[in-house]
């Protein structure tokens, strides 16, 4: 009978930490389908949340570890353009006990209120600069607000619910307050008309150097045609040009002759000073402007780790290569009189790069996901432009290649 007993628990608590790490990451898989029902999401990211404060200790262990898995396993698929696909098991397990130990962390010392507060400390908190994981991202198409005065009203309201012996009614108060009913869509469009070439080169061929000059040409192609339909910009994605773009000097000076027809922002490599830059290229009546990437991806553009570390890491598995170098501040480019800020790929989903924006009220974001398709990180990332589209009230024009080029509106 103790036996018995015993497999039943356990067994229990590995299914509460399943179904409680489908609940927060249900609603990622659900807009990969293109399934986005508002009720739908509050539903599950409430009880997400809810599951959270009161599955067990050792559930947070799994709940943590499927979690970091499910929200971030696209991580390993750009391994294979490294030849390092051997590594992919090894990463997943990586990143599943990252999130298993802070899931768990949750509960170090197994009070509610001391859950509560640990739950809502992690809101702020991005392991290794990773920030993707957001609880605030649950609600992002759903009824429920995305702020973290939201967030906190629906940590009390369950506060409420799970202490108060009588009138548990009471505790959905706090919960009123963060419901939100979208009003009619606000267009904020800019003085310029844009265009935005939709680019799916696979990352096998972008780099190869006998493809080269026939990605450069099918961009020149595309700036041809935005001339003929008489737009004011076109912009390409990042690393459009598979080059050191700066020390390119026959395709900057055609891509110069072409900006006294219309603007042209475009991805390349930079280089200055023996440092390479991912950067952002703004050529408008002959002159060019460089924006060089601030913030860049963990593991991916730098090493987040000491520098022992970052110089053994880069000899074992990149061949000696060395980090990407990067600015301190943002750049904003000035097109048709109107401020846009610059943001490539990943900066673009963190609040360093909306720092002093100011009246800026919009920003063209760059990306490459070729590395990571087919996975669902096109999703998390066009979920988490929503988000900050709606936080700093700024309209975000988003080029990607291998993934759909949109527009985000507060």
């Amino acid at each position: 009978m103790f036996l018995l007993k015993r497999d039943y628990s356990n067994k229990n608590f590995i299914i509460k930490g399943f179904i409680t790490s489908i609940l927060l990451s249900s609603f990622i898989y659900l807009s990969y389908f293109n399934i986005e029902l508002k009720i739908l999401n509050t539903f599950l990211g409430l009880f997400g949340i809810y599951f959270l404060l009161v599955i067990p200790k050792r559930s947070l262990l799994i709940t943590g570890f499927l979690t970091g898995i499910l929200w971030c396993y696209w991580m390993a698929v750009s391994l294979q353009y490294y030849d390092l696909t051997y590594i992919a098991p090894f990463l997943l397990l990586g990143i599943g006990l990252v999130y298993a130990i802070i899931f768990y962390l949750f509960a170090f010392y197994d009070r509610l209120t001391i859950r509560i507060a640990m739950i809502f400390a992690f809101t702020f908190f991005a392991p290794f600069g990773f920030n993707w994981m957001k609880f605030e991202l649950l609600f992002i198409d759903s009824y429920i607000g995305i702020s973290k005065i939201d967030f906190a009203l629906i940590l009390i309201s369950f506060y409420l619910i799970i202490k108060l012996k009588r009138h548990k009614i009471i505790g959905l108060i706090p919960l009123l307050f963060t419901l939100t009913f979208a009003k009619g869509e606000f267009i904020d469009n800019p003085n310029a008309k844009i265009y935005m070439p939709q680019m799916n080169v696979n990352q096998d061929l972008k780099w190869q150097k006998e493809y080269r000059t026939t990605l450069h040409e099918n961009n020149f192609e595309e700036i041809a045609k935005a001339i003929d339909l008489k737009k004011d910009l076109i912009i390409l994605p990042e690393t459009a040009f598979t080059t050191l773009l700066n020390k390119n000097t026959e395709l900057e000076e055609r891509l110069k002759d072409f900006s006294n027809d219309i603007d042209i922002v475009t991805g390349a490599l930079y280089v200055e000073n023996e440092e390479i830059f991912n950067a952002s290229y703004f050529f408008s009546k002959g002159q060019v402007q460089v924006a060089k990437k601030v913030v860049l991806v963990p593991f991916g553009e730098e090493i987040p780790l000491p520098k022992f570390f970052v110089d053994l890491i880069n000899k074992v598995f990149y061949n000696g290569a060395q980090d990407y170098s990067k600015a301190s501040t943002p750049t904003d480019f000035e097109i048709k009189g109107e401020k846009f800020r610059n943001a490539i790929c990943y900066e673009g989903t963190t609040d360093k790069i909306f720092e002093n924006i100011g009246d800026t009220r919009y920003m063209i974001m760059i990306s490459n996901n070729a590395w990571f398709t087919p996975s669902i990180e096109p999703t998390l990332q066009h979920l988490l432009l929503k988000y900050y589209s709606k936080k700093y009230g700024v309209t975000i024009f988003h080029v990607a290649n291998g993934s759909p080029n949109r527009i985000y509106r507060p």
